[in-house]
């Protein structure tokens, strides 16, 4: 499979809540992520994560895809469009 590179933008509601779920799946895909920057804002009860992946389509749709049904997760992907 051709390889993109590529940024994950990850915005959790209520980390207490969630965020052992989304740390759980992020671990699964830890062959695919270079970089990760988690940024707590406790004033607003929200969390904000950025990683930037190299890896195919189909692992990169997969992480996006199951953190985005965990409740109160909302998260969008860019994706370069030349194959590496």
């Amino acid at each position: 499979m051709n390889k993109r590179l590529g940024v994950i933008g990850i915005v959790i509601e209520d980390p207490k809540q969630t965020a052992g779920k989304v740390n759980a799946i992020i671990s699964q895909y830890g062959e695919i992520i270079i970089g990760r920057l988690g940024i707590p804002q406790h004033d607003n009860n929200v969390g904000v994560i950025a990683m930037i992946v190299d890896g195919d389509t189909d692992a990169i749709g997969a992480l996006t895809g199951k953190l985005g049904n965990i409740p109160g997760v909302a998260v969008k992907s860019a994706l370069t469009t030349k194959t590496l």
